[in-house]
């Protein structure tokens, strides 16, 4: 499907292993790693059960790092990707809902990965990690709802 050049393996500049090339005869395309990452996150949380990606740290950064204006968007939290010429491996990081039916869930969420990622950039997926690190109960605050408190300062008063 995709034709190397000798051109476009010799220009791999210094940006090489942090993104896929393909070559074409008319060309090259280049997809950075955080091109996949963005493509995986929204096809794993369009699978219902999840409740957020990422582990409580990066959930936690994240949250304070969208209130902030002109803050990089979440959409790929959670979410590390390799990068390859020709394929790419997943590993992505869950929170799901209490009740589901975890083996069956993270079936789901690899398949919308893998049919999303391949179809949306060309390369093959070769893996797709997945680890839950937590389950959302239903009387849980989510995280992002939560407001932080600098130390020495007192919480405010509703």
């Amino acid at each position: 499907m995709h034709k190397s050049t000798a051109a476009g393996a010799s220009s791999q500049g210094s940006s090489g292993a942090s993104a896929a090339r393909q070559s074409t005869e008319r060309g090259r395309t280049a997809l950075a790693v955080g091109v996949v990452e963005k493509i995986a996150g929204m096809a794993a949380r369009e699978v219902p059960g999840i409740h957020a990606l990422g582990s409580g740290l990066s959930r936690t950064f994240g949250a304070m790092r969208d209130k902030v204006p002109g803050g990089k968007s979440g959409v790929g939290r959670g979410i590390k990707a390799e990068v390859g010429e020709k394929q790419t491996a997943i590993d992505i990081a869950l929170v799901v809902e209490y009740g589901v039916v975890i083996p069956e869930l993270a079936s789901q969420v690899r398949e919308n990965i893998i049919v999303a990622v391949e179809r949306m950039t060309g390369l093959e997926v070769v893996e797709v990690n997945i680890a839950v690190n937590d389950v959302h109960l239903p009387d849980e605050p989510d995280i992002e709802e939560e407001e932080t408190v600098a130390p020495g300062q007192r919480p405010k008063l509703q």
